[in-house]
């Protein structure tokens, strides 16, 4: 049996509990609803392929930005920038409270980041342990989360229509998605790159990629940065970035464009690929809440003040990365600092 082929064969075995936990899963004052996908209520499953999203702009969908949006004014280098944090309750931290119960968008596939550990059938990872310490600080200890899967292209339609109060799911922050919703500060600074095969010709971001068939999810940044510059590739758009690694493996796919950090997790489930080249963005991630929630903005930017605790190697941000990352990206020396616009 050829190496990719028993690589493979690991993968599905992965995805396996993946695909099977689509249900209703219990856990630790923890809860996993199934996926999101277009036209799906909040409590229903989404079967097969992604509904087209609500939004249509190139992987983000319309501007509705007016001169009081917090998008207005936006650009590459204000971007990031969030509201001042605030422990004080309004109206969309009150209604999560008489819920009982914080709903948060994530993803349920992808390595380090929001996966289903196939040991314990439990969601894990980074952004995971970042949504439990929100819902523990806004619902207390014994905080009741629910985890719901949201494909790449369905975050944004999650949270204009109510169907999650956050989304926790490696997104990045810019002004084209700052029309459509609001951000935390950062909480982790990822880039753009390239994943091929090892033995590949396709070197980086570059005219490398000409004829060749390029992999990004749909909804992504990945897909924005390939429509301006195609550098000649097929693009082939799925609707989650671990599909890309499936299609790569599989002959159906030559290369994969999507952030560095999920790339290096894809690389460490598969050996025979790499990163290409070098970071060619810069890719703030942030929570996602509706833009009408600026408490809960403010909220949750007070949770990341305490989380990232100064860059402190004892800090929540610190052992989260040592637990996760560190392994795939060793170079990080501590969490971005955040920036404010009032």
């Amino acid at each position: 049996m050829s190496v990719r082929r028993r690589v493979l064969g690991n993968l599905r075995a992965v995805l396996a509990p993946v695909a099977a936990g689509m249900g209703v899963m219990a856990a630790a004052a923890a809860v996993l609803v199934p996926t999101l996908a277009g036209g799906a209520g909040a409590g229903g499953g989404g079967a097969g392929r992604a509904a087209t999203p609500v939004v249509t702009h190139p992987a983000y969908g319309p501007g509705t930005a007016s001169g009081t949006s917090p998008a207005a004014g936006c650009t590459s280098r204000n971007a990031a920038e969030s509201l001042r944090p605030s422990s004080d309750e309004g109206p969309a931290v009150a209604r999560i409270k008489e819920r009982g119960q914080l709903v948060v968008g994530v993803d349920q596939n992808t390595y380090r980041w929001g996966y289903r550990d196939p040991a314990t059938g439990k969601l894990a990872g980074f952004d995971i342990d970042l949504a439990r310490a929100i819902a523990t600080d806004i619902l207390g200890p014994d905080a009741k989360v629910v985890f719901k899967a949201v494909p790449t292209d369905q975050r944004i339609p999650a949270l204009q229509k109510r169907r999650v109060d956050m989304v926790v799911r490696t997104m990045t922050i810019n002004c084209a998605r700052k029309k459509l919703v609001a951000f935390s500060t950062s909480y982790f600074q990822g880039g753009q790159q390239v994943l091929a095969p090892k033995a590949s010709a396709v070197k980086a971001f570059d005219d490398s990629l000409r004829g060749k068939r390029v992999c990004t999810a749909a909804g992504s940044t990945g897909e924005a940065e390939l429509a301006a510059r195609p550098h000649g590739a097929k693009v082939l758009t799925v609707p989650n970035q671990l599909d890309c690694l499936v299609r790569l493996q599989l002959g159906q796919a030559d290369a994969v464009v999507t952030d560095n950090a999920l790339a290096a997790a894809q690389a460490a489930q598969d050996p025979a690929v790499e990163l290409k080249g070098r970071p060619f963005t810069d890719e703030p991630y942030g929570v996602a809440m509706n833009e009408a929630d600026t408490d809960l903005v403010r909220r949750v930017n007070k949770v990341l003040d305490d989380y990232r605790a100064g860059g402190a190697p004892d800090g929540p941000w610190m052992r989260a990365y040592r637990k996760w990352l560190k392994a795939d990206l060793p170079d990080i020396s501590g969490p971005p600092s955040p920036e404010y616009s009032d």
